[in-house]
Parts: C-alpha cells; structure tokens; sequence
C-alpha cells in the first residue's frame, strides 16, 4: 500500500546506471558465442577487434548518437554563402562530424579488415541506430565492392584507394544515387542521361532519393544518350581542388528530404548539369551490377542492421521490466510480461543467428552473385548460388518487419516512457527502422522478384527443392508442408492479374516467405545454441 507523499523520490537511477556501463559485447553472452560458432579458426582476432571498438560503440559513440538525434541538431542546407556563390553547404553538427571520422578511420572495408571483423564492427556499430552513419557505411562498402572489381582507370583507382584504405589518414564516404521520381525501385525506368563530351562523361537530369547526400562519391545509375540500357558511374561530389572552395561537381543539391526515420541522415533530391562522372563495368550491365554487387551489400546491412536494433532494444527492454514494479510486482513477474519478453528475445536471437549464418554462406559464395540467374556452371554452384540471392532478398523483407515489430512491443513494455525520445533510444530505433523496410526494396517489390526467380529456374532448380536444400536438418514435417505450398505458388502464372485467384496466391507467398525465412533462423540459432552441448 502506498500512502500520500508530496515529497515524492522515485527514480529510475539504478535502471540508468545499468544503462551507462552496458557494453554491447561484453555484456552479450549470446553475440559472443554467435561470433565464436562462426567465425571458427580466426575467432580470436575476431573477438579481441570486436572488444576494442565495442568500447567506442557502447559508450563514446552511443552518447554522440544520442546528442545529434536532437531535433534541434538536425542537418540543414546553406545554398549560397554571403557573396551569393552557389555552395550547397550541408550543415550538420560538430559531433556528426567527429563521429563519422572516428568510425571510417576503424579502416571497415581496408585490405586489412578481415571479412568477419568487419562484420562484428558493423553489428555493434549499428546498435546505436542510423547515426548518419549506417547507411554511409553500407553505401561505401557497396562502392568499394563495386569498384574492386571494375577499377580500370587513374580517377576510379583513386576513388577506390580513397574508400577502401584511406589516403593521408582521411577515409571517404559512399553513397547510392539510384531512385528518380517516376520509377523509385524500377531502375530501368531511371531517364537521367549519360552524355559522352569528347571523352568525358557528363550527367544530366534529376534524382529524387539521394542517400548520403554528404559522401564524397556516389553510385550512379544513368542512361547513355540513345540507349535504353541502364549503365552505372561514379560520380566525384568535388572535382579535384573544389571540396575547400565549395564548389560542387556539375550539380545542386535542390533539398533535404524530412523523413519519418534516419533524420541524422541527409537524402536530397539532385538535379545534375554536367556533372563529370566515371563509367563502371559495361556500360550495358549497369542493373546486373547494382543488383548483384551494390544492392546485395545493402540489403545483407538491413538483416544485420535489424538484428542490432533488435538487440539493443530488447535488452533495454529486460533490464527495465526487472527494474521497474507495479501492483506491488516486478514487471517481469507477470506472466503476460514474460511471454512478450520471450517472443521478442526469440527474435532477435534468431534474426542474429540468420545474419550471421547467411553473411557465412555469402563468404563461401566464390565471385559473388555475378547478377541474372543464367549460368554455365556446374549445377551445384548455380543453385548455392541461386539459395544466397533469395535468402539476401527474404532476409531483407523479414527481418526489416520483424524489427519494427519487436522494437514496438519493446517500447510498450516501458508504458508511457516507451514513446519519450528523451528517456531512451528505442524510439529513435523504431523510426529508423521503418526506414529500413522501404529501403533498397520495399516488400512488394522484392515478393514479387522472388516469385519470378523461382519461375525461371523451375526447369533446373524445382522449388519443393530449394526448400529442401534450405531447411536441410530440420523437421521434416515442416519442410514437406513449405515445400508442398510454394510448389502451389509458383504454379501460378505471375503476378499480375487483379483477380481472387492472384489476391490468394498473393497472400499466402506473403505469409509463406516469412515462415520460410523464419525456419531459416530457427535452423541457425539452433546450430549456434547446440554448439558445444
């Protein structure tokens, strides 16, 4: 019973204590044994790299990332400077600033970064929402993937060093500028022109998502005059001596978007005038490119993007129902409690499980995706290959939804402190990751691609097949029910046809991708949770 006291000291002290000395990987006994279980011979190097930037992460670059996402910190244009010199200044401030330069400098994506530490770095990394920093590392890491395989001249060599292992001790940033108004997903829909001006290719025309807008180069998708073909470049936003004088490359930078989520993060809309570009790769692969290499790195970063979200706010959610009482109980003594904290500690256990397991076989994966589904290899690779390219694509529907989901339910079990962007982070998470679910493919998009992939390769790959090879080692009742119901599925001509049968044949590919994707987890975490036993 309580009695009336208008001297009332409640405080959530030692919840907030806790919250200050939590460290993202040393307190986290289950990251430390996914690392372990797939990391193998290297996991030493792996764990000690891992304990050194979670120091930074958990601390220092969480408080800094927690400052900028004041609304009164959000970046903002400067067009003209006072002697009305077109500049497009993005302001932004100092910590944003300090923050992308300390984690670029962890060398992410240099030769010496081995593909697991990057990883880790990433994962905890990311447990600190957008930052302005998520998107910018997955759109460099995607450029520098791109760029190793296709750098062919002096400028893109240098563009490539730049990124990849710093020049000087400064390390630049990546960005995708792939979406116009009139397609949005549907590149090849994209109208900005190429043109080729005595041997220096120039763009023209608008763009209307433009991620990272602050980067130093970016990914572009643009049509050669006369073609229909989409090809890709990379554009300098500075040419050589006009970053210090504000001069930008051959373009303006009309507005920054106000988003919903990742409002650190600035995305323009671009209007280009000559701006001087560099091809990469054949100028008619350009989609085969975006998709196989740098929307492949994307959408891998939204799976383990979510699995940090989801970690970091489910923890925070633990900690807090143990901490905070009503009706004379601990919260986690109520039963209802319990099983929301269980649901939603199941998922994001198992979605870091998934991350983990599918970014194993994507490094096994020799020469990548390679983009399109027809090959001449041996008919085993092409379906190993084929599994990595619809796993990327399930992983990156599921787990963006599943983590709004637990990010919500998190927030509830806070009560009305849940929805207070001030008293924690999850708020913050919760609206960057609705961002995540639209970015690089919303679901629609994305079903609808899946669908069409097991189509085409039907002749040699049969669905009931590619369920199979999948789920491999789990109970077989559940695999002969998945694959009994994409076999009804993809019988279905497409996708198209706005009739009952379409709409059912819609909703249950829906429903099924995520069960699939969902036993895909389930076998991972199991394998990472039987380890050792």
């Amino acid at each position: 019973m309580s009695v009336a006291d208008k001297n009332n000291l409640y405080n959530f002290n030692e919840f907030l204590a806790w919250r200050q000395g939590v460290d993202y990987y040393l307190d986290d006994p289950f990251i430390q044994k996914v690392v372990r279980y797939y990391t193998g011979p290297g996991w030493e190097k792996v764990d000690a790299e891992a304990r050194a930037v979670s120091e930074k992460a958990s601390f220092r670059w969480r408080d800094m990332a927690d400052r900028i996402a004041r609304p009164e910190h959000r970046p903002f244009m400067l067009h003209y400077d006072g002697h009305h010199n077109r500049i497009d200044r993005i302001c932004r401030p100092q910590d944003t600033e300090i923050l992308g330069k300390e984690i670029f400098s962890e060398a992410i994506f240099a030769d010496k970064t081995p593909p697991w530490v990057k990883l880790v770095k990433m994962f905890l990394i990311y447990q600190n929402g957008e930052a302005c920093i998520a998107c910018p590392l997955t759109c460099t890491e995607g450029l520098v993937m791109l760029l190793s395989k296709y750098a062919d001249t002096p400028e893109i060599k240098q563009i490539l060093r730049h990124c990849k292992e710093g020049i000087d001790g400064e390390y630049a940033i990546g960005a995708q500028y792939l979406s116009e108004i009139q397609g949005g997903s549907d590149v090849p829909a994209n109208v900005l022109e190429a043109e080729n001006e005595g041997g220096v290719w120039k763009l023209y025309g608008t763009k209307f998502f433009c991620s990272a807008t602050h980067a130093d180069y970016a990914v572009v998708t643009a049509k050669p005059a006369g073609s229909e073909k989409v090809a890709l470049f990379v554009l300098p936003s500075w040419l050589p001596g006009d970053k210090e004088k504000e001069i930008r490359n051959g373009y303006t930078i009309d507005r920054i978007k106000w988003k919903l989520g990742t409002s650190e993060l600035t995305t323009g809309e671009l209007t280009f005038n000559g701006a001087v570009a560099y091809p990469v790769g054949p100028l008619e692969r350009g989609v085969a490119n975006v998709v196989g290499i740098v929307l492949t790195y994307s959408r891998l970063t939204v799976g383990l993007s979510a699995a940090a979200f989801m970690t970091r706010s489910v923890r925070e959610a633990k900690k807090y129902t143990a901490f905070r009482q009503a009706f004379n109980l601990q919260l986690d003594q109520f039963p209802l409690v319990a099983v929301q904290l269980d649901r939603i500690d199941h998922s994001a256990r198992r979605t870091t499980a998934g991350a983990f397991k599918l970014y194993s076989d994507f490094l096994n994966l020799e020469d990548g995706l390679k983009g399109g589904l027809a090959s001449d290899e041996p008919l085993p690779v092409r379906k190993n290959r084929f599994n990595i390219r619809e796993l990327i694509m399930l992983q990156k529907i599921t787990a963006s939804w599943d983590c709004t989901d637990v990010i919500r339910e998190a927030m509830s079990l806070f009560g009305g402190h849940g929805v207070m962007e001030d008293f924690s982070a999850l708020p913050r998470l919760y609206r960057d990751s609705a961002i995540n679910e639209l970015w690089e493919g919303p679901r629609n998009v994305l079903l609808t691609q899946i669908h069409r992939d097991l189509q085409q390769v039907a002749t040699w790959y049969e669905p009931s097949e590619f369920v199979g090879n999948i789920l491999q080692g789990l109970n077989e009742s559940l695999i002969n029910e998945l694959s009994e119901e994409i076999k009804v599925l993809t019988a279905h001509p497409h996708l198209f046809q706005m009739d009952d049968a379409t709409i059912d044949v819609c909703r249950r590919l829906d429903t099924f991708c995520r069960r699939f994707f969902h036993a895909y987890q389930d076998l991972a975490l199991h394998e990472v949770e039987s380890e050792g036993r």
